[in-house]
């Protein structure tokens, strides 16, 4: 179940609106998908390898009364990426609305990282953030305004020791966003989100340490642990027509862990 946070969007924030959310089977994607269809958004639904679950979002995307479609496709690699793109004009008419979500989170001491892992972790983080933007932002310049929010990560902004390639991936996104900033405006904002700890699959197994997730809880000043509802509702601030003056902009959701100026 999403554990959604007791407010509802307006049906017509995105009404007309053509999204594509990728890594959209689960957590902030599965999120993002739904709180864009309840916002009157068609949806487009990438995943990789849960096709199932993918479909799940889709049939409560629907339930909402917009479109709702799934494509399967490695956003890292640029073929893919035109795929994923061709699928949201042949079905709903244009691009207004891209999630760069998909990404990994792997690691190891910078002694031990092997070449395979580096290279998995920038082209899943990093290269698919490029690859998605090549084969979108072409379309997106056909409408009158359009927005990109990126998933980076607090690691993006401090780093994260153990994790080297996990941190460039997210910093790399966060110097990409604010390189397309300036390069699509004024008809496309590109905006990122920077979350700390999420209650989410991927971290799930290293919170099974109920010591350490207490440790963690500790540490965040706001006494929780954002939820995949609070970093999809930020994202959908800053797709809305809320954030139109907004672009360039890395928005942090830690609960006050990380402080950036």
């Amino acid at each position: 179940m999403l554990d959604k946070v007791g407010i509802k969007l307006p049906s017509m924030l995105f009404r007309g609106k053509t999204a594509i959310v990728t890594g959209a089977s689960r957590g902030v994607g599965r999120a993002t998908a739904l709180r864009l269809a309840e916002g009157g958004a068609n949806v487009v639904i990438n995943f990789l390898r849960q096709k199932e679950k993918a479909e799940e979002v889709a049939s409560i995307c629907r339930s909402e009364g917009v479109g709702a479609v799934v494509v399967q496709g490695d956003c890292s690699s640029l073929d893919e990426a035109h795929k994923i793109a061709r699928v949201a004009v042949e079905n709903f008419g244009s691009i207004d609305l891209l999630v760069i979500n998909a990404g990994i989170w792997k690691g190891a001491p910078i002694e031990d990282m092997s070449e395979e892992v580096w290279d998995e972790v920038l082209d899943v983080n990093l290269k698919s953030a490029w690859a998605m933007s090549r084969a979108c932002v072409p379309e997106m310049k056909k409408q009158e305004n359009g927005a990109i929010v990126l998933v980076s990560s607090t690691a993006g902004q401090r780093g994260e020791a153990g994790y080297s390639c996990y941190a460039a991936s997210k910093g790399g996104q966060i110097s990409f966003t604010k390189s397309l900033a300036t390069e699509l405006a004024p008809k496309i904002r590109v905006n990122a989100v920077a979350p700390g700890w999420i209650e989410t699959a991927m971290v799930r197994p290293v919170f099974q340490d109920e010591g350490y997730k207490r440790k963690v809880i500790e540490s965040i000043p706001l006494k929780r642990v954002a939820t995949a509802d609070d970093i999809a509702l930020s994202i959908c601030f800053l797709l809305s027509d809320w954030a139109r003056h907004i672009t360039g902009e890395i928005l942090n959701i830690n609960g006050g862990s990380v402080l950036c100026g």
